[in-house]
């Protein structure tokens, strides 16, 4: 039996996917100021770490909608 209800699993599985959008608009978010010779050096930064701490949660929430499988 599972852990969390079925509304539950639902409402991590919207969290899921706003935080995978998220994730693939930071990394074109980066892909551009990288490619940008005048880029800020500490934004681009700030943007790395943004998107490790999304890509933890995104770990996070899959491991609590499916803990038998290794996220």
């Amino acid at each position: 039996m599972d852990d969390i209800g079925n509304a539950g699993r639902v409402a991590l599985m919207q969290r899921l996917a706003t935080l995978k959008l998220e994730h693939r608009d930071l990394d074109a978010v980066i892909h551009r100021l990288a490619d940008d010779a005048a880029h800020d050096q500490l934004q681009l930064t700030r943007f790395k770490r943004r998107k490790l701490l999304l890509k933890d949660q995104i770990a996070r929430i899959e491991r609590e909608i499916d803990p038998d499988v290794l996220a």
